[in-house]
């Protein structure tokens, strides 16, 4: 160990290599990134502004949309930087950052997502209770609760993977610095810190599918014991945008934490960590925004002000 180099930086090999392809890519990617930031900060504004939307499932919507952004923000920019960049590098210290950022606004979104699918048990299997079930003091609790568990989570990788060595090659075959790319370019021991990243995963990850899945399992039979076919459509409606937004990101993101190596691929990889951590944030407003009518005609509202303000 004393005769290797210490590895100071690495270098993010990103989407692809070919000088064209990431002028392109670069386009692409930064209409989404603008596309999540105006999308996210118009639900959260438009939230807000309307008074009706100011009820516990809103104000949950309101912080999804924020770690959205939050999400969206820790990889893109400097994805569009080293999309036009010579040297495509980060510091190692600057990649552990980037590491626990992704961990804890990953994680919080998942729990802040669990929140959501409680406030849709309280709201449909308890509606005499709900605003008291629902009060502002539990709405807060659960808010800061989700990103408090989210720091740990991600603390706890991160001090875990601060004793790491790297000493080459020090070649990102990715475009953001996930831990389980690190790991493979660890010239220490790794095992510590793959028992450590699965176990935490398997047991934040499940714990918060599983309060979701409770939720609406009980959602889901309250739903079908309501005699009219109607009546199902539209209770079943107030949570179909969330279901979707949950099916987006546990797939795709537990997927990547949880494989196992033999079906890891560098494409494969790429393409699943480009649709939970870029695509989702992006596709969340605009979800929401398509499938709930309270937030179409709020959004309505303010963009025609603005228009007939000008």
């Amino acid at each position: 160990m004393e005769n290797q180099t210490t590895v100071t930086e690495f270098i993010l090999l990103g989407l692809s290599s070919d000088q064209q392809m990431q002028i392109f890519l670069f386009l692409v990617f930064l209409v989404i990134y603008l596309v999540t930031l105006l999308g996210n900060i118009l639900i959260m504004v438009v939230i807000r502004a309307d008074s009706h939307l100011h009820t516990p499932m809103y104000f949950f919507l309101f912080h999804l949309s924020f770690t959205d952004i939050c999400y969206s923000s820790v990889t893109v920019p400097k994805m569009l930087m080293n999309f036009l960049a010579e040297r495509k590098t980060i510091s190692v210290n600057g990649c552990l950052s980037q590491m626990f950022f992704i961990i804890l606004s990953g994680s919080a979104e998942l729990f802040i997502l669990s929140a959501m699918a409680y406030d849709r048990y309280a709201a449909i299997c308890d509606p005499l209770h709900y605003m008291e079930i629902m009060r502002k003091g539990i709405c807060v609790h659960l808010v800061s609760g989700a990103w408090t568990i989210g720091f740990f989570y991600a603390l706890l990788n991160t001090i875990f993977a601060l004793r790491l060595h790297f000493c080459g090659p020090n070649q990102i075959r990715h475009f953001n610095c996930e831990l389980p790319r690190l790991l493979q370019l660890s010239c220490t021991e790794t095992l510590t810190n793959q028992v450590v990243l699965l176990t935490s995963a398997v047991i934040f990850g499940s714990s918060s599918f599983l309060f979701t899945l409770i939720s609406y399992i009980h959602v889901i039979a309250t739903i079908l014991r309501i005699p009219s076919v109607e009546g199902r459509r539209k209770t079943f409606s107030t949570c179909s945008s969330h279901l979707i937004v949950v099916g987006l990101l546990y797939v795709t993101g537990f997927f990547q934490y949880t494989k196992p190596s033999s079906v890891s691929s560098v494409l494969l990889d790429e393409m699943v960590s480009v649709q939970y951590s870029i695509l989702t944030p992006m596709l969340n407003p605009i979800i929401y925004s398509l499938k709930n009518k309270e937030v179409k005609t709020a959004v309505g509202k303010i963009l025609g002000k603005f228009w007939f303000s000008k």
